[in-house]
């Protein structure tokens, strides 16, 4: 466990998750790598149980709001979703000479870890959408934040489903706590 990182899960709070790719390499940087992130993304909230509140995939990272995901926590699909995609993106590491020019190939994704803010107050939810969805803008990879359809906001305001189900609760089980002793 690294040192000085706590995580607060249990709670049933939103999370604000950014992830960031290996040394800020453009892991994410084509629309066919945005999009199989957002299709792995899917399959990992319909895994996993969470609800996906927003999000944002941008070239070197990306931003998520979720719930708590009720198979697991958001350290356990964070690490799906990071293995998943570097699977598919990695080149194949060739068995046998590892000092061979082939073997040079990259090892890594994305950095270790991951940055998690609880979300407690609707207010912060907003903000957390508003910085999200404003992303790709202030960037400056479109002048409009609907032209940027690797995030949740045609979702939002145009109700337009994308790849990922935004506020999409039909998968959630019905806990029932036990009664106090």
């Amino acid at each position: 466990m690294t040192r000085g990182l706590k995580r607060y899960y249990g709670a049933d709070d939103a999370h604000f998750i950014t992830c960031s790719c290996y040394q800020r390499k453009p892991w994410l940087d084509t629309p066919s790598r945005r999009d199989l992130f957002l299709t792995i993304l899917e399959q990992v909230r319909l895994r996993c149980r969470f609800v996906v509140m927003g999000y944002v995939v941008m070239p070197e990272h990306f931003h998520l709001l979720m719930s708590e995901p009720q198979e697991g926590d958001p350290s356990k699909a964070m690490q799906l979703v990071k293995q998943l995609y570097a699977q598919r993106v990695l080149p194949r590491m060739p068995s046998g000479n590892e000092s061979s020019p082939s073997a040079r190939v990259p090892r890594h994704v994305w950095q270790p870890r991951f940055y998690d803010f609880n979300v407690w107050t609707e207010h912060k939810r907003i903000e957390k959408l508003r910085y999200m969805h404003r992303n790709p803008v202030t960037r400056g990879l479109v002048e409009k934040p609907e032209q940027w359809p690797w995030s949740s906001f045609l979702d939002y305001v145009y109700g337009q489903t994308g790849k990922v189900r935004v506020n999409d609760t039909d998968l959630m089980k019905l806990r029932i706590k036990p009664p106090a002793a």
